[in-house]
């Protein structure tokens, strides 16, 4: 698909009159989002019969609309050729199953050796995110939580997906081993999460700046002191699962940071063997096993699964044979 033009003029037809013009240019021009749309007009890029708008300007028909793109700006962040899990590609998107300790966005601390550093060797058709040639991170998983993560190729699916994202609609199923055996099949959590009021790192329910958060769970398998749930959530908040597992007393398994409480009665508990399994875990066992969008430009339902890392998978195993 072609990068967008650096240069265009197209007449507003009568079934177009009164659409707002960030909308119709994002409507006309191939990979521009209505907000890269909006940033354009507001820094008089695109103007209309040659006079300079609002965005949110309802345009006439008969008149003129014209504007410049300029290319891509080459993005900082270094393409570097590291091993990807594509499970899914076309030319708008890509999902990778993520590997457990990789750092998805360059940040402070993590300027390399990142996802987006990969996806920069290994996406050669990028047109750009709101003029930056770039990968779209639309959501994000914790560094040591593996599994589905989608990635937008251009500003159109980047907008597309974010809304999906923003208005709930994507369905995202995880898989989680955890301390214990809950007393109740399946259950919902609703406690809404936000930062720590001491420990900025943390996430908790006693915070002054709430958030609604949904968690849906059953349980799939059960084990000698550790079940493995299946967990649905309607909310992406950080951290979501891991909070509201260790809320419910079933943390979940090598989970550094919220994996404490309810952990050591669960491994007094369990046997012995269980007990030693548990604790080789190195890292919370959270896995993103299943991604469900609609496509940005079929418009068609796309759904895709993660195979489990292999610690995790063979935890598992270990704690069945353990369990028979």
């Amino acid at each position: 698909m072609s990068n967008p033009p650096s240069s265009f003029t197209f007449g507003v037809r009568h079934v177009q009159a009164a659409v707002r013009l960030d909308a119709l240019v994002a409507s006309e021009i191939d990979h521009c989002s209505r907000s890269f749309a909006a940033t354009l007009i507001r820094q008089g890029c695109i103007t209309v019969d040659g006079s300079a708008k609002k965005p949110a300007y309802p345009v006439k028909a008969g008149e003129t609309i014209s504007g410049r793109i300029a290319p891509p700006e080459t993005s900082s962040f270094l393409p570097e050729d590291i091993p990807l899990r594509i499970i899914y590609e076309d030319a708008e998107l890509l999902v990778v199953n993520k590997a457990p300790g990789m750092v998805v966005h360059p940040a402070p601390g993590h300027r390399t050796g990142t996802m987006v550093n990969a996806l920069m060797h290994h996406c050669s058709d990028l047109t750009g995110i709101s003029g930056n040639l770039r990968p779209g991170i639309v959501h994000r998983l914790d560094k040591d939580t593996s599994g589905a993560l989608v990635v937008a190729k251009n500003s159109r699916s980047m907008h597309h997906l974010t809304v999906q994202f923003k208005s709930r609609e994507v369905r995202k199923y995880y898989l989680a081993l955890v301390f214990g055996i809950p007393q109740s099949d399946a259950g919902t959590i609703s406690f809404p999460i936000g930062r720590h009021p001491v420990d900025r790192k943390k996430m908790s329910i006693n915070t002054r700046t709430p958030r609604s958060a949904l968690t849906h769970w059953r349980i799939k398998e059960r084990f000698i002191g550790a079940s493995l749930l299946q967990v649905d959530i309607r909310t992406g908040r950080t951290h979501q699962i891991r909070v509201h597992c260790q809320l419910m007393g079933h943390p979940v398994i090598g989970d550094p940071v919220y994996g404490n409480r309810g952990a050591r009665k669960c491994l007094a508990d369990a046997s012995d063997s269980m007990a030693r399994a548990e604790k080789t875990v190195d890292r919370q066992m959270l896995h993103a096993k299943r991604l469900e969008i609609t496509h940005p430009v079929s418009d068609e339902p796309l759904a895709v699964e993660a195979p489990l890392p292999a610690d995790m998978a063979a935890l598992i195993d270990r704690f069945r044979k353990i369990s028979v």
